[in-house]
């Protein structure tokens, strides 16, 4: 017996709050917090590191969880979600990257997606 064909669905911008353009902008600003926390703790600030480390890894389990349920999706492709989950705790100006390459990606080509919002 064949197993039944998988269906491609075109990528999409959203999927109700989960959208393309609010992960991105939240993958800023969690490499701004990373930013922020590399330079408290070379400056030798106790209390602004610890804030800002406990707000980098909140923000990188939330955005990890977001970027995973965005793949499954297809709001994002693959590799920004591998870039967001797997290598956002050690370095999220990596996922902010993958964020502005998929954007030009998606401006050059907008028959792949939806146009962005």
């Amino acid at each position: 017996m064949n197993a039944p064909a998988r269906v491609r669905r075109a990528p999409v911008d959203r999927v109700g709050p989960l959208t393309f353009t609010r992960l991105k902008w939240t993958s800023f600003f969690h490499s701004i917090v990373y930013l922020s926390l590399i330079a408290c703790a070379l400056a030798g600030l106790a209390g602004p590191t610890l804030v800002l480390g406990w707000t980098h890894g909140i923000l990188w389990i939330a955005m990890s969880m977001a970027c995973i349920l965005a793949v499954r999706l297809r709001v994002i492709p693959f590799r920004v979600g591998i870039a967001v989950a797997v290598l956002g705790g050690l370095g999220p100006f990596i996922g902010s990257y993958e964020f502005v390459r998929e954007q030009g990606r998606r401006v050059r080509d907008p028959s792949a997606t939806a146009a962005l919002e």
